[in-house]
């Protein structure tokens, strides 16, 4: 394990704004072991780095001033997609790049596919990590609405031991998770939809900008009838949640354009968009309804 103290400096941009993290001690462990014990050491003022695409905005801005950054990199035992048995796992460290492609989860679990494609630009797909995305919680963040479509579990280690959530009870609050301060989100095991059609549609003002609302459908479809589906929505509320009004219209009718209709009508319910630069509540509401029913004709390829 190595450890060094970073560097500090007042260099700041045009508008005032600091570009250069405070100082910190930066550490790197090689184990699952040395990392958590690092991190339990550190106390609670230490951060977790993982692929940094959310984490070094935030100290360039000073929006937080760690005094330790603990840098999951090099430990390679949280990396990797397998199988086990009913379900695919997917450690932490795995970059979107690696989610895209992957040919167990294009199989298994197309809805990470098809929103892992759609993460930032190729070079914040190269470097940033599934784990990574999904324990900084943003709202807005595409692939964890797709974690609880597909009703995923994440597990968690620290020095108590591990522990493992479903991933509808690991996201609490705005940018919040039931990670501890000590604790290390380790992998992810989604249960297997094999042969399901996936989609996820979002609409930004820009390419590569955060989601202003996004929707995550997948649908098992059987001789033109859905017999299951599930949908959860990006940036409706603090955390991602299903859109079970939606999943309750669709299962069990016939896969076509005026069933969809009716059904995405239920899209926003049990929601609470926020009211922001981007869009206002209402707005969202209304996109909400219109996203979800692109992405079930997409997903259903009526």
């Amino acid at each position: 394990m190595q450890s060094h103290a970073g560097m500090e400096s007042d260099q700041l941009d045009e508008r005032g704004r600091a570009m250069i993290p405070a100082s910190f001690e930066y550490v790197a462990p090689t184990t699952l072991d040395e990392a958590v014990s690092a991190l339990s050491s550190a106390g609670e003022d230490a951060k977790i780095i993982a692929g940094g695409q959310s984490l070094m905005p935030v100290l360039r801005l000073r929006m937080a001033a760690p005094t330790t950054v603990v840098d999951l990199g090099r430990i390679e035992e949280l990396r990797g997609i397998h199988e086990d048995g009913d379900s695919v796992v997917i450690g932490a460290m795995t970059t979107h790049h690696e989610v895209e492609r992957n040919q167990l989860l294009a199989e298994h679990a197309a809805l990470l596919s098809e929103c892992a494609k759609t993460v930032a630009d190729p070079q914040i797909r190269h470097r940033g990590t599934l784990g990574g995305a999904l324990a900084h919680a943003d709202p807005a963040g595409d692939l964890s609405a797709a974690s609880v479509a597909l009703d995923a579990s994440l597990t968690i280690v620290g020095p108590g031991g591990q522990r493992t959530l479903a991933a509808a009870d690991f996201f609490t609050d705005l940018f919040t998770t039931a990670l501890e301060p000590d604790e290390i989100l380790v992998y992810i095991r989604v249960p297997k939809h094999t042969g399901w059609a996936a989609h996820y549609e979002k609409f930004h003002r820009v390419s590569q900008s955060w989601s202003m609302v996004g929707v995550a459908a997948t649908l098992d479809v059987d001789g033109g009838v859905i017999r299951k589906a599930a949908v959860a929505l990006t940036n409706m509320a603090a955390v991602p949640v299903r859109a079970r009004g939606v999943e309750e219209a669709l299962v069990g009718q016939s896969a076509n354009i005026d069933v969809i209709r009716a059904a995405a009508d239920h899209a926003a319910e049990g929601t609470n968009p926020i009211s922001d630069e981007n869009a206002d509540a209402e707005y969202r509401t209304h996109l909400a309804k219109v996203l979800t029913r692109r992405a079930v004709v997409t997903a259903a390829g009526v």
